[in-house]
């Protein structure tokens, strides 16, 4: 049998239960997904079976326990890693927090930390901090026409005391996706260490932090179908080399859990497994009896994923450009290799507070703001409009959705 070329967006849709009323076009998804029925009876079947106490010898206790494990597993096993590389924490703000702090004693005075301007300041802020401990800050700015970084601008930023590069994968803001491989392997020559902010990129592409050879990775598990937990990659030679945050009876060779403050939520942690449950239907229900292995079901799901969120991107990409008064952040167009379906604009001499509002009432889901992007809106001159009005999708959206966006702004920006 010849692989599907299209998502059975309605087999999509019956995934996830907020979608059934069918009375809102969510565009909200970079702020975070919706979740689909197997991670809320995963969360459901955890709090009714097991919410105890885990690592204890008694029956629920030794199944949270497993159901722990099986979970922390599974979100490794999504990002291409082990469990042992994997710290899970309660956002990507305080997973950055603690790996900076964990970093910070390994730095001397002068040692060059690289951040950007286009980054969410989950991956800007806590680094910039380490100015305290002596490091010396330098910022990677994007090109102001474009809102893109340029690696031949990161060229005049590195040296021989560069320590660390921090980027995104892809802007919550602009959508474009940043050549992750192609600046690892360039810090990597600079003698220093790399940590990518996926959190944009995970929910429209596959994530393999082997292939991108990337010593810290960060993704939150809410923007991709999951519940409200975040997970950090290391490699595992830099989890061992970082001061460990946890009590200081845990041991610094104890990784992941000398970085994991103040444990998790359990309940949300057995939840996540349910992230896998969801790909796992997708892929058998478009490769039915297919026995390929994890990774493969990951691509070939991601492969559908990206393709169609191409083709519903492409007409409202279309209905932006023919808009002389609007302004798109980022790369135009819709082409699933350059960007994810995350598109920001602002509209000339209009506050983006107006033209959401305006939307509010069709039956549409959109915001406006910086989006914790603070730094790019600041840079680009949009604050004083109340920064961009974003309009976000993913695969559950389907042609229908984009019609009625399409319609509300239309109406909206005149």
């Amino acid at each position: 049998m010849s692989p599907p070329e299209d998502l059975d967006v309605e087999f999509v849709r019956g995934q996830f239960p907020q979608l059934a009323r069918g009375d809102l076009a969510y565009f909200d998804n970079a702020g975070g997904s919706l979740a689909p029925s197997s991670v809320v009876e995963r969360m459901r079947a955890f709090m009714t079976e097991c919410q105890v106490q885990p690592n204890g010898g008694y029956g629920p206790s030794a199944e949270a326990t497993a159901r722990l494990a099986e979970a922390h597993r599974l979100m490794a096993a999504l990002i291409n890693a082990s469990p042992e590389e994997v710290v899970i924490g309660h956002s990507t703000t305080m997973n950055v927090y603690v790996l900076a702090q964990a970093f910070r004693p390994l730095l001397r005075p002068g040692d060059e930390i690289v951040v950007t301007n286009l980054d969410h300041e989950a991956n800007n802020g806590a680094w910039r901090r380490l100015a305290e401990a002596g490091a010396v800050v330098k910022e990677w700015r994007v090109t102001p026409e474009t809102a893109e970084l340029e690696i031949e601008t990161l060229e005049r930023l590195l040296s021989e005391r560069t320590r660390l590069v921090a980027f995104s994968h892809c802007s919550n803001i602009a959508g474009g996706f940043n050549d992750a491989a192609a600046i690892v392997r360039r810090v990597h020559e600079a003698g220093a260490l790399a940590c990518v902010d996926g959190v944009a990129f995970a929910p429209h592409r596959r994530v393999d932090v082997k292939a991108l050879d990337v010593d810290f990775y960060l993704l939150s598990l809410y923007k991709v179908y999951g519940p409200h937990h975040a997970l950090l990659y290391g490699k595992r030679e830099h989890l061992m080399a970082l001061r460990g945050q946890n009590h200081f009876f845990i041991g610094e060779d104890e990784v992941p859990l000398k970085l994991m403050v103040g444990g998790y939520d359990f309940e949300v942690v057995g939840a996540a497994t349910g992230i896998m449950d969801y790909f796992d239907s997708l892929h058998r229900h478009h490769f039915p009896g297919s026995n390929a292995p994890l990774a493969q079901r990951l691509s070939e799901v991601y492969g559908l994923i990206a393709r169609h969120e191409e083709r519903i991107a492409r007409p409202f990409a279309d209905f932006l450009a023919a808009k002389r008064n609007v302004r798109v952040i980022g790369r135009p167009g819709a082409d699933k290799g350059r960007r994810a379906p995350t598109f920001s604009f602002v509209v000339e001499g209009r506050d983006s507070a107006e033209i959401a509002r305006r939307v509010d009432g069709h039956g549409v889901g959109i915001r406006h703001g910086d989006f914790y992007a603070y730094r790019l809106v600041r840079d680009l001159g949009l604050l004083a409009r109340n920064g961009v009005v974003r309009a976000s999708m993913l695969h559950y959206n389907n042609s229908d959705d984009v019609a009625r966006l399409i319609r509300a702004l239309d109406e909206a920006i005149g």
